[in-house]
């Protein structure tokens, strides 16, 4: 048995080296070469081998048979494994490109540097290929192919697009790209063994981890016996949780006024394919611009105006964010500034005038666009004519005929748009987010609070008191707030961009931030409030507070990193799937545990250092952070396959070793092994499971961090 633990925790190690190494392998040198020599190579298949048949001795060694919910979740790996190793011997990925009635019954396979050409037992007919856009716009909402499929004497019509795959004879098809010629490129999967064995481990795995839960003689259902009833009504709660001061006014560039300028902002554009407020585009032009949403006391619109309207006050004000950029050499970014600046100047920007043309199809121009022949002329002379009135009246100081004619351009808008308009709650819900925008310096005050609320819980500790009472309700009421922030955040952009914000690292760490902010009052409520000593036993996650103050603030900085939130835009084709959604929930949950895991093992240690004879209280928070951690682990894992089914679903390939996945991947394994205590024993000692427990955080920030701002990949979108 000895063996078998000292062989089981070097091949864990040696795969946690190795996929981390294939990593950095891949930022230098791209995923094919990483695939070939890493992931790809007979070593990295003979460790996870040999990890397959350690695992089989000691379920042998061990009788897990007698164990059926740790029986399954053993086997439940083996079976993913091997559905792997099916996966890489016997399927094939390749693509296609369909020509308009042209048949093709044959795709090609690129691999290590190396392409061949597989031949289809039946052939592939395109008759037609369509772009969908949304409604009142040139964006993509949908890729679509119109095919016949020709198998012998038969023909079947089908269709394909994105997220509507085409199954056939064990070959999936997936639309990937299109040209201009109307061909159509689609992916093709075939693997008819390695992804039901696959799926099977999957549905095994949840099963197992479901059935976790309520084992009757389990280690979860240990711990809970032990842990006190709050603990218990913790558990429960956690498995439903699904800058500077304005400037002087004087020498203040000209702008318009407030109410002419909001007036302004409530007009429609196109802007980055899609129909919005003008309210929007003036907040992303202030804040490309001066890194922040406001400037010198001025809305974005009155910004925006300014420069519209105003243009040698403004052109003779400094810009911090383009001499900054010149100063350290980012030519590039200077002069893209500059661009946004000209491009508002000459009208390219300003694409508020729709046009229906005979066949209803909307386009959106502006006031310079070359226009088409046949628009009417009263169309022609509002569009030509409308910004220089705008601009007489300005200059003759009439605000009042001036927001007169802002509101009749809003209803000339929805007139000739045809109604492919944002419908009104979106649009209010937009115009609502795009006034709750704060600075950095929310981020700023939440960190701020979090080092006062630690520094007196360390103070508390030393001293074996609770946290100061005062401390503890400012500390509340201001978490309370900011999740109802958050949570309005979220709410207001999900109306605003018609699907779940989950998209973006925005989205994502929006998300993460609120999940802390739900789980930190959470674990506040739960403890009880009798007395005032460590050693009671209501008192047992003191640092909840000032741990989810800090993890808060500095998520929400990160977040707010560069001075701009991403634009509300429509979703790639490919992510309007239910199982995005799901697979960031259930991830960030799982994150924000691993967090309050890691603090809790800071907790520890400040308790070891100043009450070295406490060792009580180290037992106890070991036994929360395994509650909290079997959860934690459940949520990861069903995270990842969730999103391998909905890469499989998407792109024909549910694993791709993609920088995030295998970090993921390696998360998972670090946090796996505390939960096997009984076969490394040192996990049963506190001080070492809180020591391991804030160094495995490690994993979790390159993960989410080091993955979206070093080693790239298809998930570290900004």
């Amino acid at each position: 048995m000895k063996n078998i633990r000292h062989i089981l925790s070097v091949l864990l190690i040696a795969l946690v080296v190795a996929m981390a190494a294939g990593t950095i392998v891949e930022m230098r040198h791209g995923n094919d070469y990483a695939l070939s020599h890493v992931y790809g190579s007979w070593w990295f298949v003979a460790l996870w081998a040999l990890l397959a048949l350690g695992i089989i001795v000691m379920m042998i060694v061990r009788k897990s048979w007698k164990r059926p919910v740790v029986c399954a979740l053993h086997s439940s790996v083996l079976l993913i494994l091997l559905g792997a190793l099916l996966t890489m011997t016997t399927g094939q990925h390749g693509e296609m490109t369909l020509q308009p009635h042209v048949d093709n019954k044959q795709f090609t396979i690129e691999k290590h540097g190396e392409s061949r050409i597989e031949a289809l037992p039946f052939s592939l007919t395109l008759d037609r290929f369509e772009v969908e856009t949304y409604p009142g716009t040139h964006t993509p909402m949908d890729f679509v192919s119109y095919l016949q499929i020709r198998d012998g004497g038969t023909t079947t019509d089908a269709k394909i697009s994105m997220n509507n795959i085409l199954k056939y004879r064990h070959y999936r098809f997936y639309q990937s790209d299109y040209d201009e010629e109307g061909n159509s490129v689609l992916s093709v999967a075939h693997d008819p063994r390695g992804v039901g064995v696959t799926y099977a481990g999957y549905l095994l795995l949840l099963v197992a981890l479901i059935g976790m839960f309520f084992e009757r003689n389990g280690q979860f259902r240990t711990l809970l016996r032990k842990a006190s009833a709050s603990a218990s009504v913790l558990l429960a709660l956690f498995l439903t949780v699904g800058a500077a001061l304005p400037a002087s006014a004087a020498n203040k560039p000209r702008t318009l006024p407030k109410e002419s300028a909001d007036k302004m902002g409530q007009m429609y554009v196109m802007y980055k394919g899609r129909v919005c407020p003008l309210q929007t585009l003036a907040k992303d032009f202030t804040t490309k611009l001066y890194g922040n949403a406001r400037y010198r006391g001025y809305t974005p619109e009155q910004v925006f105006s300014g420069w519209l309207f105003y243009t040698s006050d403004w052109q003779n004000e400094p810009i911090p964010r383009i001499e900054r950029d010149l100063k350290r050499g980012k030519q590039r970014e200077a002069e893209e500034k500059k661009q946004i600046i000209n491009m508002l100047l000459n009208s390219q920007l300003l694409k508020i005038y729709p046009h229906a043309d005979s066949a209803q199809q909307v386009t959106w121009y502006s006031q310079n666009d070359q226009l088409p022949l046949e628009i009417p002329d009263d169309e022609y002379l509002f569009i030509r004519k409308q910004m220089s009135l705008c601009k007489e009246y300005v200059v003759l100081g009439d605000f009042a005929a001036l927001n007169e004619l802002f509101e009749k351009t809003k209803i000339y808008q929805e007139k000739y748009s045809l109604g492919q308009v944002q419908p009104k709650v979106q649009y209010r819900a937009e115009r609502i987010y795009n006034q709750l925008s704060v600075g950095r310096w929310l981020a700023m005050v939440t960190i701020t609070l979090g080092l006062i609320c630690f520094a007196v819980a360390l103070i508390c500790l030393g001293k074996g008191r609770k946290l100061y009472r005062p401390v503890r309700v400012v500390a509340v009421v201001w978490m309370s707030l900011l999740c109802v922030f958050l949570a309005l955040v979220f709410i207001l952009r999900w109306i605003a961009g018609g699907h779940v914000p989950m998209a973006g690292s925005f989205d994502s760490m929006n998300l993460l931030a609120l999940s802390i902010c739900i789980i930190t009052l959470i674990i506040t409520m739960v403890e009880t409030r009798h007395g005032t000593s460590l050693q009671d036993t209501g008192n047992k996650y003191e640092m909840a507070l000032p741990a989810g103050l800090l993890m808060t603030g500095i998520v929400l900085l990160v977040q707010m990193m560069g001075g701009s939130n991403p634009p509300i835009t429509h979703l790639m084709p490919v992510l309007s799937s239910p199982l995005l959604s799901l697979h960031v929930t259930v991830i960030m949950i799982a994150y924000a545990l691993l967090f309050f895991i890691m603090l809790n093992g800071i907790s520890a240690v400040i308790v070891r250092l100043t009450q070295p004879t406490n060792t009580q209280y180290l037992d106890r928070l070991r036994n929360i952070s395994l509650i909290m951690l079997y959860p934690a682990v459940a949520l990861l894992a069903a995270g990842i396959f969730i999103g391998a089914v909905w890469a499989n679903i998407s792109w024909g390939n549910y694993w791709s070793w993609d920088p995030k996945e295998v970090w993921a991947l390696i998360t998972l394994l670090v946090y796996i092994a505390p939960l096997h205590s009984t076969l490394w024993k040192s996990f049963q000692k506190p001080l070492f499971f809180h020591l391991y427990s804030i160094l495995a955080f490690l994993s979790v920030l390159i993960t989410y961090f080091g993955v979206n701002f070093l080693l790239g990949g298809m998930h570290s979108y900004n």
